[in-house]
Order: C-alpha cells, then structure tokens, then sequence
C-alpha cells in the first residue's frame, strides 16, 4: 500500500476539501487556502495565493498570510520572473531547496534573498477550466521542505484549485441573479409610472446605460433607488 492510501493521508485530504468547500466567498476560500496550507504542510511558514487575469494579462495576490509574501510576489512582478509565476504560466510545480544556491530567476533571487526568503514551493491551481494561478508556499530556512512536504501541497494545491473555481462560479451565479432582480425591478417601476410595456421599459433603461457609458445593472439600481426615469448623462 502506498502513503497515499494510508489512513493519515486519506484523514488530511478529507480535511482539505471538507475546510475549503465551507468557506463560502471567493474571498473567504482564498483566506482559508493560505491559513490551511501552513497549518497542514510541513515547514511551510508563509502562503499565498496568485491569481491570473487573462483577459487584462495581469496578475494579483488576493490572499497572503504575510507582508513577506506580497513583496516576494511584488519583486516576481516587477521583474517578471520567479518560481510563483512560472508555475502559473507554464502549469508546473517548483521547488527551491534554497535560494541562496538558486541559479534561475537572477533579478528575483537577490530580492528575495533580502526578504529572508530560502525555500520556496509554488504549485499551479488547474482545473478542467485551465490555469487560475498559482499556490506559493515560502520558509525562512532552507531545505524545509521535504518529499512528504511536496507530496501534500501538490495535492493541497489539486483541492485549493477545485475549491476556488467552485467559489467563483457561485459567485457569478449571485451576480447574475441578483442582476436580472435589480433589473426587473426597474422594469417594473417604468412599467407602472409611466403606462410601458416590459420592452419598451427595457429599452429605456438600455439606452439610458449606452448612452452614459453605465451598467445597465447600475441604472437598473439607480431607478430601483430613485423611481425617477434614468437620462444619459
């Protein structure tokens, strides 16, 4: 049998997903990524999460457990290089025994160097959906991080991907819903004051949106706030 089929694995993983997935927010799962993962994997003393936005091509760190954390992500932006980025563009897991004998990322290992930073972990969030970002797992001493170590953030990462894909939908679909309400209602406040039908209720506020560069959601919540008839600005 192997460690993965032990009993104290199977124990771990079944926290992992049972503590992610009670979240809640998108915000709140990634908070709880970055405290579970230094509660659970060993020598890990600081964590955080990197995020992807492809279509603006930037990147973000929502959540850390630590200042130290921020200016490591902030020193792999700026030069654009690091282990954190990387496992996020190239969909690869890394490993740094230790910094100061580190030969890849020339601009980013001084900086980090000078942050105290000497082992480093950063797997890549994946799912079927493709890349969201990357988990950075960081220790002040170097070597922390053994083969056990690495074996349950690759699978912390695999949870941490599902738990925030699954945040991000059910948050799209409260946008969503609560959208379409606020949307409704305006359509029946413009209905009844001024004696339209549903669509040409719709078009008013359409228009109002275009013509003042607005969210329709946010002239939808203007009359629902007002009941006054939304002008273009």
């Amino acid at each position: 049998m192997s460690e993965f089929q032990s009993d104290g694995y199977l124990r771990i993983f079944a926290t992992i997903a049972r503590d992610l997935l009670d979240q809640g927010s998108v915000q709140n799962v990634l908070d709880g990524i970055v405290k579970l993962a230094v509660k659970t994997i060993d020598g890990c003393e600081e964590a955080g999460v990197l995020l992807i936005d492809r279509r603006k091509h930037t990147y973000e760190t929502p959540a850390a457990t630590g200042e130290l954390v921020q200016e490591s992500d902030r020193a792999q932006y700026e030069c654009n290089e690091g282990p954190c980025l990387d496992a996020a563009r190239y969909e690869r897991s890394f490993h740094v025994e230790d910094m100061a004998q580190e030969t890849r990322w020339p601009a980013y290992r001084p900086r980090a160097l000078g942050l105290g930073i000497r082992s480093l972990m950063g797997f890549e969030l994946f799912t079927h959906n493709g890349v969201l970002g990357a988990l950075d797992l960081y220790s002040r001493a170097p070597s922390a991080f053994d083969e056990h170590s690495r074996e349950i953030g690759w699978v912390f990462a695999s949870h941490a991907a599902v738990a925030i894909a699954g945040a991000q939908r059910e948050d799209t679909l409260r946008h969503g819903y609560a959208t379409r309400q606020e949307i409704g209602e305006a359509v029946g406040i413009l209905m009844e004051r001024y004696k339209l039908t549903s669509q040409q209720a719709f078009d008013v506020l359409k228009k109002a949106s275009m013509e003042s560069n607005t969210k329709l959601r946010d002239v939808a919540r203007r009359v629902g706030q007002t009941g006054e008839t939304p002008h273009s600005e």
